[in-house]
């Protein structure tokens, strides 16, 4: 088979996900044959580094050989089966280890497909649990350029126009305050003091706190100080707010620490987790709460609180298997230790983009680093400009907007980290 007769064949029936397929009459699409490692394979055996983890899942690259014998073990003994008034081992297993390595307090494990579905748990459940105990509370507090998803209710929380203005006449009511503008401490204190007064002025409708803990991915990789969340807990538990932590882009060591509110020393009331839960194999998002929260559900079923969500595929076994040999490989061969050295080598390489007068700044936290571009117009659409350099040097890379990001998968080697920003570094500078 060629890349040619399989892009005819997906354009005369696929709409893809966050694209204008009009594109697609002077881009080609990339068909994907094997994935190995850090690379992709097409059906002409060019090949491309996968510099995004695909959407920020495969942690531990593709066609992981201990990722893959799990899986395979799991399908001998069972594919699927309902979760309502079933389990099975894996998801048992899984949820035990989750509650180990989450913030302290975070002991209940509710379970759906993807981000975007954890998030609409989240909100529902916070929502619920002050309704159950007589208050209705219909606001959620978000923070400015911030991201949680694209269903109804994760759209809401989010601020993301390019995403959010087309529904904006059917989405729940949320309110918005300013994120900090870079990573200062001052500018954490700056956005604190708007924080409380809008806490201050809806206290009594604001159900929870919702946001993306040290980084807004999807929000041009846009990165604040974690004091701003240490003190944003403590005006929110001194008023009966909820703090949903959605550590989905951020979660499973991607920010330097297992989860980036550990950097910030909080235990959220839920976290919601989903992406390199599995390592980017399959579908899966988990809710992680506390006892209080789960106990207001906890009642006789004709008192009407139990929490109802469900989604076909919840706790499937196969991802459950793909999750706990995620954690597998945490545990044994100590993979936030090696990332710290990966990141200062990322950190190092990066600097060179300074001397680029189209630059305007570099970022990093973790395994995640940023590189912002100055002077271009939305209209001129640099990212498919970088995309398409990037992509004939074999790399991938897809910008937002103005913003080269790098969140490659962990085992990741400083060849493949030098060919990664280098290439990056020629694309920016071909666009002099």
């Amino acid at each position: 088979m060629k890349n040619e007769d399989l892009i005819k064949r997906d354009l005369e029936h696929i709409w893809h996900p966050c694209t204008q397929m009009k594109d697609h009459e002077s881009l080609p699409l990339i068909p994907i044959k094997e994935g190995r490692g850090v690379y992709l394979y097409d059906f002409e055996k060019n090949r491309y580094l996968d510099a995004i983890s695909s959407w920020w899942v495969n942690i531990f690259g593709h066609s992981n050989e201990y990722i893959n014998s799990k899986i395979k073990e799991q399908v001998e003994k069972l594919e699927h089966v309902i979760f309502a008034g079933f389990t099975h081992e894996p998801i048992v297993r899984l949820s035990e280890r989750l509650v180990k390595i989450t913030p302290k307090g975070l002991n209940k494990c509710f379970f759906a497909d993807n981000g975007s579905s954890a998030i609409e748990v989240a909100i529902k459940m916070s929502f619920h649990y002050h309704k159950n105990r007589g208050k209705i509370k219909p606001f959620f507090l978000s923070l400015t350029n911030s991201y949680h998803g694209e269903t109804l209710g994760a759209l809401a929380v989010g601020d993301v126009g390019l995403y959010k203005d087309t529904y904006k006449e059917i989405l729940i009511k949320t309110i918005q305050t300013p994120v900090p503008k870079d990573e200062s401490l001052e500018s954490a204190k700056e956005a604190l003091i708007e924080f409380e007064k809008t806490v201050e002025k809806y206290e009594e409708k604001i159900s929870a706190f919702i946001f993306e803990p040290l980084v807004q991915c999807a929000g041009y990789m846009h990165m604040y100080h974690p004091y701003f969340l240490k003190e944003a807990y403590k005006i929110c538990k001194e008023r009966d707010i909820h703090l949903i932590a959605d550590e989905i882009a951020v979660g499973f060591g991607r920010s330097g620490e297992m989860f980036a509110c550990d950097i910030a020393g909080i235990s959220p009331d839920f976290m919601a987790l989903s992406k390199a839960l599995t390592g980017g194999y399959l579908p899966l998002s988990v809710v992680l709460t506390t006892d209080e929260v789960y106990q207001a559900f906890y009642c006789d079923y004709l008192e009407m609180k139990a929490f109802l969500h469900s989604h076909s595929y919840t706790g499937n076994p196969l991802a459950c298997s793909a999750a706990n040999a995620v954690l597998d490989i945490f545990e044994k061969e100590k993979i936030l230790e090696k990332n710290r050295e990966k990141s200062k080598y990322i950190y190092e390489k990066l600097q060179k983009f300074k001397e680029l007068p189209n630059v305007k700044e570099i970022r990093q936290r973790g395994m995640i680093a940023a590189v912002e571009l100055k002077g271009y117009d939305f209209k001129e659409r640099v990212n498919l400009k970088i995309f398409k350099f990037a992509t004939k040097n074999e790399v991938l890379l897809r910008p937002l907007g103005h913003v080269i990001y790098f969140m490659p998968p962990y085992i990741i080697k400083k060849d493949e980290i030098d060919k990664m920003i280098d290439i990056a570094y020629e694309a920016v500078k071909s666009l002099l």
